[in-house]
């Protein structure tokens, strides 16, 4: 894409008037001078970088300057292929020139992208922060732990991780179950207490943390509270919690965030419970709609409020998309509990459902959604699956997209509890010590490399059922368009913008992404 001088500061912070960026539209001024939603992005840059210096006439010339720019300034974008048939992984394919097309045929396969039409801001992409992860991590020698951190979280050079998940105490993937408060009835949390966390998993987050730059986002998830707080007396085969632990439980919540913010850890979100209608053979609990429900609304918002940690992003369910309208309901339709409540957080095991996470949206506009677990297998098949889903919820309105385990051994865990299957989108051989970076790390990198925190996504259709794609405008102007071919055959396409196509093609089963 063409560059223009007065934007080369790269900058974020809002002014003072009201631009569409912020709201999915065009102001009025936009509209008056003809700026598209690219050249809006690119002159609030500018405006960004400029309005601290020179006030008057460099605010008049700032903006003149890019009031000519059009949003059709690209010749050419930077191509990126994952694709089994040629072994290709997230690999440069150069430039490719777009050229001037009037008219797309709808008998070829196009894909057809709207600059000017902005829908959700992106909170980013990511992996789960799990016992077994950071276990594995620590058995790795010194030059592969580097090579998975650059690999995972480097911004430039990495898959860009920005947006992770990790556990409140033990998981399924944990050598053991274990909690942050052991002593039972306990009800004041005196012996409360993340020593268990320090000997793993915090220190691979803080590894994680200064190669990402500090440009991450964290949230936590229980698995059940301890055992003394349920009514089955431990922490496996569902059980509820407790009435008479109710605050006690909202109060561990509270002693968490501040223990990791304490060891340099900001926690920037929380969901609920996971799972909370799954009796599991690992740490489960239940709770039904209004029990979650009632849960955030007396006890756990009000408590995160208390404490100064008001602005935590809670989000519940974190379950499978099938009833997540059903959830939503319940909670947001309450006002008392809504107003605590950031948005849903849902998975992907059972079944498709992807108009639930599209009605939820529909019906509640100002809260969101984020994708927050997805457990796979290794092989090319899921890194196509992996890349479907993820396409298919973010054009249904998903904020963020955050996968499994990041790094499991070579017997799928360690895992203390339920079967193994399957492997992980990177495995190690614990007695080699060798990094496997499977086809899903790659497919997913396609997204989380390109598409950057406070993107927009912006309007893309296919005319091609062989083909699924999603477009997004990045805080510093360029597009990043993801393309999947969901065919066992080599397909030709277009990319169409504002008059102009590129053509390309795709191998069988090949995710492209295109950057301009």
């Amino acid at each position: 894409m063409k560059k223009m001088s007065v934007i080369h500061w790269n900058i974020s912070a809002s002014i003072g008037l009201k631009l569409s960026a912020a709201s999915g539209g065009e102001s009025s001024i936009c509209k008056e001078k003809n700026i598209g939603m690219r050249s809006l992005t690119q002159w609030q840059a500018a405006w960004n970088a400029l309005a601290v210096r020179f006030i008057p006439g460099i605010l008049v010339f700032s903006f003149f300057a890019l009031a000519g720019a059009k949003t059709d300034d690209f010749k050419e974008a930077q191509i990126y292929l994952t694709a089994e048939s040629n072994k290709a992984l997230l690999a440069d394919r150069g430039f490719r020139a777009f050229e001037p097309l009037d008219q797309p045929d709808e008998n070829y396969p196009t894909i057809m992208i709207d600059i000017d039409k902005t829908f959700q801001e992106m909170e980013g992409f990511g992996g789960a922060f799990t016992d077994a992860t950071a276990i594995n991590f620590s058995k790795l020698p010194k030059d592969r732990q580097e090579e998975f951190l650059k690999a995972c979280f480097d911004p430039d050079q990495g898959n860009a991780y920005t947006l992770c998940r990790t556990t409140l105490h033990s998981c399924d993937y944990s050598d053991e179950m274990y909690t942050y408060a052991e002593a039972a009835d306990d009800k004041e949390l005196k012996h409360f207490s993340i020593k268990h966390d320090q000997k793993y998993r915090i220190p691979f987050i803080k590894r994680a943390l200064k190669t990402a730059k500090g440009n991450m986002k964290i949230y936590a998830s229980p698995w059940s509270p301890p055992p003394w707080m349920k009514t089955n007396n431990e922490m496996k085969h569902g059980g509820k919690l407790r009435p008479e632990y109710f605050q006690t439980w909202a109060d561990y919540f509270v002693k968490y965030v501040k223990a990791y913010e304490k060891e340099g850890i900001p926690i920037w979100g929380l969901t609920v419970q996971n799972e909370p209608m799954a009796v599991q053979v690992w740490e489960s609990c239940i709770f039904t709609a209004r029990e979650e429900r009632d849960f955030v609304r007396d006890f756990l918002g009000p408590t995160l409020r208390r404490d100064g940690l008001g602005d935590l992003k809670l989000m519940i369910w974190d379950h499978n998309r099938g009833i997540m309208y059903q959830r939503a309901e319940v909670v947001y339709d309450d006002p008392e509990a809504s107003q605590y409540v950031w948005g849903l957080a849902f998975h992907y095991y059972v079944g498709d459902h992807f108009d639930n996470v599209r009605m939820v949206h529909d019906a509640f506009p100002d809260k969101k959604l984020i994708y927050t677990e997805a457990g796979m297998g290794g092989d090319w098949r899921t890194g196509v699956r992996i890349a479907k889903n993820m396409i298919l919820d973010l054009n249904n309105w998903t904020n963020g997209w955050t996968y499994w385990n990041m790094l499991l051994d070579e017997n799928r865990g360690p895992r203390h509890a339920g079967g193994l299957g399957g492997t992980s989108i990177v495995t190690v051989d614990t007695q080699t010590g060798e990094l496997a970076f499977n086809p899903p790390f790659y497919y997913f990198g396609h997204f989380s490399r390109f598409i950057k925190p406070g993107a927009r996504r912006i309007a893309c259709t296919s005319n091609n059922d062989d083909f699924l794609a999603t477009a997004f405008l990045n805080p510093d102007g360029k597009a990043a368009v993801v393309v999947l071919n969901l065919s066992d055959a080599d397909r030709i396409f277009q990319l169409w913008v504002d008059g102009k196509a590129l053509k390309a093609s795709a191998s069988p089963r090949a995710i492209m992404t295109f950057v301009f």
